[in-house]
């Protein structure tokens, strides 16, 4: 059962996508959990065999429990084996396997089941008993064809029952709770502002959106989005998260985003490798886990993988905003509405687009002057948008 932030202890497994026997790779979604977040896509992090299902659906258990067993590619079966009480993790075994098991028909199926043996070989593959279905090759015989249309409307018939929606806005509320005042309890926060010119920014997205067709235009928080993960490249200890009483820096940057709920509440998950994506992947990338979140389609590595939170409240009309540190996270940047005020050019007043960015870190993991410098490379970036 996946941990998906420092709130989650437990959840309930709600379905499997995939049986014994199946194979699958890294990044397949192979169940679904529901949480205080909703239901959650849980994906597989190896490529191999399902071996043995040890959670069955609607039972709720703790964070951390063994839910199944995958065998590698390069290793062996080992015999299914009874669990008693919940394993803390979930680890590929094994030694050298045998081909994956074909289905097995129902014992009171009467007479010999009529099946070619490439349709036998696909049924197995595909997790389809043959035994429900049709056929309709000579004598009743089950084709290759009959099998690949009864695997079609399973999959068509698992997307018109899947339940999305179903989010108790007071459990997450509570949820919320708990783990804001957990953060401010355990967290020494301290906080810092800095107000940046957008004018540089804002005049090369407006000339860059008129080279762009209308659905590939930018909005320019991604722009502020691109500029904070290009500054943990120069700031590591804040990329981290705080575990185990020590900090872990993380190699990828993962910048969380901070997406209110239409039913209430909120969620931030993940832009994974924010650094390395373009301004339009990013966008992109943007757009999907928006519309993903609200649908209640998230995956729990979006869940599981910020390294940072950036929240901005400026379509509220919200100037500035000091948010609360998201455990483990050491570290939360906020943005408020670009606002138009005069502002010293060399020695000259103008009027100039204005955000305040606002950092909330822990000083057990860094210092006012770092975090400083943080804020500034987030500044020097944004001057210079071409080269986000």
């Amino acid at each position: 059962m996946p941990i998906l932030g420092a709130d989650m202890t437990a959840g309930t497994l709600i379905k499997w996508r995939r049986n014994v026997g199946d194979r699958v790779k890294r990044g397949d979604i192979i169940a679904e959990v529901e949480t205080d977040k909703g239901l959650i896509d849980v994906e597989v992090f190896v490529s191999g065999v399902i071996e043995t299902i040890l959670v069955q659906p609607g039972r709720t258990v703790p964070t951390g429990t063994l839910l199944a067993i995958l065998r590698e590619d390069a290793e062996a079966p080992v015999a299914p084996r009874p669990v008693e009480a919940p394993a803390p993790v979930v680890a590929p075994v094994g030694p050298p396997p045998p081909p994956a098991p074909s289905v097995p028909l129902p014992r009171e199926a009467p007479g010999r089941l009529r099946i070619s043996p490439l349709a036998k070989k696909l049924a197995a593959e595909l997790g389809i008993d043959p035994a429900t279905v049709p056929g309709t090759g000579p004598d009743g015989a089950i084709t290759r064809e009959d099998i690949e249309r009864a695997a079609a409307a399973r999959r068509a018939e698992a997307r018109a029952e899947r339940p999305r929606a179903g989010i108790d806005a007071g459990r997450m509320r509570q949820t919320i709770a708990a783990a804001m005042a957990r953060s401010k309890r355990e967290v020494p926060h301290f906080y810092l502002s800095t107000t940046i010119d957008m004018h540089r920014a804002m005049a090369w997205l407006a000339e860059e959106n008129l080279k762009r067709p209308v659905a590939d235009r930018l909005l320019y928080g991604v722009l502020l989005i691109k500029a904070v993960a290009l500054a943990l490249r120069e700031f590591p200890e804040v990329n981290a998260v705080w575990k185990e009483g020590r900090l872990v820096q993380s190699d990828a940057i993962h910048v969380g985003v901070a997406i209110s709920l239409r039913q209430g509440g909120l969620v931030a998950p993940a832009l994974h490798d924010a650094d390395r994506q373009s301004l339009g992947d990013l966008m992109r990338s943007f757009r999907d886990l928006v519309q993903r979140a609200r649908a209640g389609g998230l995956r729990s590595s979006e869940l599981s993988d910020p390294t940072i939170t950036v929240t901005s409240l400026g379509e509220q009309g919200v100037e500035s905003v000091f948010g609360i540190i998201y455990p483990p996270q050491v570290a939360i940047v906020g943005f408020g509405k670009v606002v138009e005020r005069p502002w010293s050019v060399g020695g000259a007043v103008v009027s100039r687009p204005l955000v305040t960015a606002t950092l909330s870190a822990d000083h057990r993991v860094t210092d006012g002057h770092r975090a400083g410098l943080f804020l500034a490379a987030i500044d020097r970036l944004l001057q210079e948008p071409s080269r986000l």
